[in-house]
């Protein structure tokens, strides 16, 4: 055979540590027990995919991707493996290429297998108590590009949905799959009705304890879009899987698995654009942005805000629009764009205040408030005086208006204020007012399952070092390292990411 190899397959192979004989007899296994005991696998079978580029038949794609799953503690996919969805024996010359991996966008039909796939996954991670990191993080410009012109035009109508008894269409999705029938306007409700609830409990108390509901829910809601509902239904059902997706991926970012959360954000933009609210798109690709800033590439994130920004399309309210502007602006501070950051607050405060709120606000908006618009302006100058020290007495006073406009219920928004503010007064030299909000911050953290809280504190405790002579300050110090999983001196600093 002449084919070129798989190398996402190769990769993952040598991470797992198995031999090909290995592997051959654990898909023989796994796949009886999946009910396809005429599976005969060799090794001989094994080096071709590996070596050779070959894509073996239905089920091994997804034989495969639950033994690697397993094996390496985190979701991995068909796609992850190299392999495209319903493949044939044959030599693909493309197969494990990396210019494209996902084969962005995808149809409406591959969006639901895809969503399905990868829930059913996710929960079988949570079922065996595995941890699901370790994975890399696409750039930003591999996300964008391929869906810069797909997420602008009109998406398909309920005709072109995948059917449930056509096949065509018998696509099956992974595992836990839902047993596709119809569903009516009274679940739907429901569905979205969950969906509130869900968003009320991680903006109170953070998204590790609600994670596994939340995309065990959007399994289900995965398995009710293989079956063609008429158009006005099918399309509120990808609202409700966007909605869900989007905070399968903040709790997952939540919690610190940042490769899951990217994936839950990238299938929450195609099912927001398929339910035809273009501006929800938007909004999960800013979410993602954020996620990138957090993480110390702020460039990815602007490469993804040029497109929440330019997808959202032209209905978005001007309140929405604001708010890309925050993260957009959080971004350029991360990379100490003084100017640029502050012309892109400007910008948000006049788009925030000419939101007469004559058009009510979609329920994914109701977050984000005039409180929402001073932290992120508090986060965006404190992490600008990273670059500028003089930027911290901004900072400050954002996260003061920040704080006394908090409503209750949301709590990881407080110390996420609270942490800001006292950054702010130890890089403007007051350590007495910062450590009364940074143990404010620490009293409230006990009350969340935030990471990210644990990851800003980081960076706050980076801050202290300075003041360590101080009895009061050293005391402070104590307290944070008693108060995070892992002493913050042997974590690595993430630089502007606070």
């Amino acid at each position: 055979m002449t084919g070129e190899p798989n190398t996402r397959l190769s990769d993952l192979f040598g991470l797992a540590g198995w031999s090909k004989g290995e592997l051959a007899r654990m898909v023989n296994r796994q796949a009886a027990a999946m009910g396809h005991p005429q599976l005969a696998t060799d090794t001989s079978r094994v080096r071709r995919w590996i070596d050779m580029g070959e894509s073996p038949r239905d089920p091994v794609p997804e034989v495969l991707a639950a033994l690697f799953t397993e094996r390496l503690g985190r979701v991995v996919t068909i796609e992850d493996l190299g392999f495209g969805r319903r493949g044939r024996v044959g030599k693909r010359r493309d197969a494990g290429k990396e210019h494209d991996p996902d084969q962005l966008p995808w149809a409406p039909e591959r969006t639901a297998a895809v969503l399905t796939e990868f829930t059913g996954m996710d929960l079988m991670l949570n079922r065996r108590g595995m941890v699901g990191a370790g994975a890399a993080l696409a750039a930003g410009s591999t996300i964008a590009g391929p869906m810069y012109d797909w997420l602008r035009s009109s998406p398909a109508s309920a005709a072109d949905a995948p059917r449930a008894n056509d096949p065509q269409h018998a696509d099956p999705a992974g595992f836990d799959r839902y047993e596709a029938a119809p569903v009516g306007s009274e679940e739907i409700e429901a569905l979205e009705h969950s969906v509130e609830v869900f968003r009320a409990w991680d903006a109170s108390r953070g998204g590790g304890l609600q994670r596994k509901a939340v995309v065990g829910q959007l399994n289900e809601v995965g398995g009710m879009l293989a079956y063609r509902h008429p158009d006005h239904l099918q399309r509120r059902l990808w609202g409700v899987a966007a909605n869900l997706a989007v905070l399968a991926g903040w709790m997952s970012h939540d919690v610190g698995l940042e490769p899951t959360a990217q994936k839950y954000f990238v299938i929450a933009a195609h099912a927001a654009r398929e339910s035809g609210d273009r501006p929800r798109a938007g909004e999960a690709l800013s979410r993602a942005a954020r996620q990138m800033v957090h993480l110390g590439r702020p460039d990815d994130a602007l490469d993804l805000m040029k497109l929440a920004k330019s997808g959202s399309g032209d209905e978005t309210l001007p309140r929405t629009q604001a708010m890309l502007r925050t993260i957009e602006a959080w971004a350029q501070a991360a990379m100490g764009k003084g100017q640029a950051m502050r012309r892109t607050l400007g910008e948000a405060e006049e788009l925030f205040v000419s939101d007469k709120g004559d058009v009510p606000a979609p329920s994914w908006m109701q977050m984000f408030d005039e409180a929402d618009l001073h932290g992120m302006q508090a986060l965006a100058f404190r992490t600008l005086a990273e670059h500028d020290p003089a930027a911290a007495s901004i900072a400050q006073r954002h996260a003061k208006q920040a704080l006394d406009l908090r409503v209750n219920g949301r709590q990881r928004s407080k110390i996420f204020d609270y942490i800001s503010l006292a950054s702010a007064l130890f890089i403007a030299n007051d350590p007495e007012q910062a450590d009364r909000y940074a143990r404010l911050a620490l009293v409230s953290m006990g009350e969340t399952s935030s990471h990210r809280t644990w990851d800003r504190l980081r960076e706050m405790y980076r801050l202290t070092g300075q003041f360590a002579g101080y009895a009061k300050i050293q005391d402070l110090r104590e307290q944070i390292e008693l108060s995070l999983p892992q002493s913050p001196v042997a974590h690595k600093s993430r630089g502007t990411q606070a």
